[in-house]
């Protein structure tokens, strides 16, 4: 009797199962047909507005800063080489890599022995060369008077034999004593010949010792500079830098000891091209002298110091283009010769120019402008300068508009636009908004609809749609990138 009883239940709970199947079969196959069949509801179409970022073009005069880079280096740098050889005897104690020297200090003594016997020798060599110049000076004298002598002497003669002559033709002397008178003054002049020849002998060495002097005094200024050589000292208050030299060091002549470098005179040397150069010129084709500030970021601490422009290289170089300048700078603490440095050039004032950001500029020279009912237009500028991420621009009915500062492949002419103006739209908008039903569900659709966006920041974004208030930032970024 149980077995019949548990067996009839079995069957009832069968046949019910069955019949619960073959329902909820034709429940989705009723569902599947009035899909098939139901027709198709399109959603309106909308036009996409885009939400972009605004700034008002206002025209102002600007000063330009042109931006470079350029290395420091010092107006006033001396190499410290030996002009004679020999051996370091002495060393400054500041005679050292980056030692700080006064001027005149003595930095280097080389072994003056030698130089000293040399001059010891030109010295000698000068009092031989005054002992000689006196001597041919006394010789000269004596000549002299020695031929005054003979010409006094051969005019005595000269007078004795006219008297023989009167007295030959007054009757009173004779032939032969008229001929032994004329013999004697032909004699007194030959003496007179003679001496004169000894004067010019005379007069020769006393030139002889004149060019012997010069020459001792040439030798003995040699040998005395020689001297001087061999103490090294500081042509001005400096730096020593690249020091290669200890003491007892064995140098040759014309042998690099040191760099002397100024660390108060200091100048940077950077590279422009043609283009910013010229701008840099005046009227007359002259550099101006433009104020400059050179800025070094040192790990953080940055330093900086201001010039002004002095001058540019007289070539381009050799493989190079553009122009180099040079810049003096005033007070420079902390830089040194050497460092990489940017520097920023004043240029002169450009007027009637906007500044707006370089994203707004696009690739054929035009910009975005706002106009009636949102919509936007297309106004070609003139590019000025650029400035770094931003972009200096003139043009006709530019003034007072408002640009768009983001160029995307999606915007142009005629298109429907959401201004976002620059500290005002943002903090318009409450944290947390309401939204009415219709925004809500075309909200939810536009997330939905959305197939490159991962499953998990989709059903987030779903669940914070949900609510009953909604993030205004959330609601913003979904409208704005999704076109709606």
């Amino acid at each position: 009797m149980r077995f019949l009883r548990q067996s009839l239940m079995g069957l009832f709970l069968a046949s019910l199962t069955a019949a619960l199947l073959l329902y909820a079969g034709q429940m989705i196959y009723g569902a599947i047909e009035a899909q098939l069949n139901a027709e198709r509801k399109v959603p309106p179409v909308r036009e996409r507005v885009f939400a972009v970022n605004v700034v008002t073009a206002d025209l102002q005069t600007v000063a330009p800063e042109l931006t470079a880079f350029g290395r420091v280096d010092s107006r006033r740098t001396l190499e410290l080489r030996t002009a004679v050889g020999g051996r370091v005897v002495q060393l400054s104690e500041d005679f050292e890599e980056g030692g700080t020297v006064r001027a005149g200090e003595v930095l280097v003594q080389i072994d003056p022995a030698d130089a000293q016997a040399v001059l010891d020798r030109a010295e000698a060599d000068m009092m031989d060369a005054r002992a000689e110049e006196r001597d041919a000076g006394r010789a000269l004298i004596l000549a002299q008077d020695e031929l005054q002598a003979a010409q006094d002497q051969a005019q005595l003669r000269e007078r004795a034999f006219q008297r023989q002559v009167d007295l030959q033709e007054r009757g009173v002397g004779t032939a032969a004593t008229v001929e032994t008178a004329e013999l004697a003054a032909v004699q007194a002049r030959q003496a007179v010949i003679s001496h004169r020849q000894a004067v010019s002998q005379a007069e020769a060495r006393s030139d002889q010792a004149a060019t012997r002097v010069a020459r001792a005094e040439i030798a003995l200024g040699e040998a005395r500079r020689d001297l001087e050589d061999t103490t090294i000292r500081a042509g001005f208050d400096g730096t020593l830098q690249a020091v290669s030299l200890v003491q007892g060091r064995l140098v040759s002549a014309n042998e690099k000891l040191a760099d002397l470098v100024d660390p108060d005179l200091l100048e940077v040397a950077f590279r422009v091209s043609t283009a910013q150069y010229a701008r840099l010129l005046d009227g007359g084709g002259q550099l101006l002298k433009a104020p400059v500030r050179v800025s070094l970021d040192a790990a953080g601490a940055g330093l900086s110091a201001t010039g002004r422009i002095s001058r540019a290289s007289g070539a381009a170089g050799d493989g190079q283009t553009g122009r180099l300048v040079y810049a003096s700078l005033d007070a420079a603490p902390g830089f040194k010769p050497g460092d990489f440095v940017t520097v920023h050039v004043t240029e002169p004032e450009v007027r009637a120019v906007a500044r707006v950001p370089a994203s707004a500029l696009g690739a054929d020279g035009s910009v975005l402008l706002l106009g009636a009912e949102d919509r936007l237009e297309a106004l070609p500028v003139e590019l000025v300068r650029r400035q770094g991420d931003d972009v200096l621009i003139r043009g006709s009915g530019l003034e007072g508009r408002e640009v768009v500062t983001g160029r995307t492949p999606l915007l142009g002419a005629g298109i429907k636009v959401r201004p976002l103006r620059q500290g005002a739209e943002v903090q318009a908008l409450p944290e947390l908004i309401e939204l009415t039903d219709e925004r809500r569900a075309r909200l939810v659709a536009l997330v939905e609809r959305n197939s490159r966006m991962p499953s998990e920041m989709k059903v987030k974004m779903l669940q914070q749609l949900a609510e009953a208030k909604v993030p205004a930032q959330l609601v913003s970024r979904i409208e704005s990138r999704m076109g709606g």
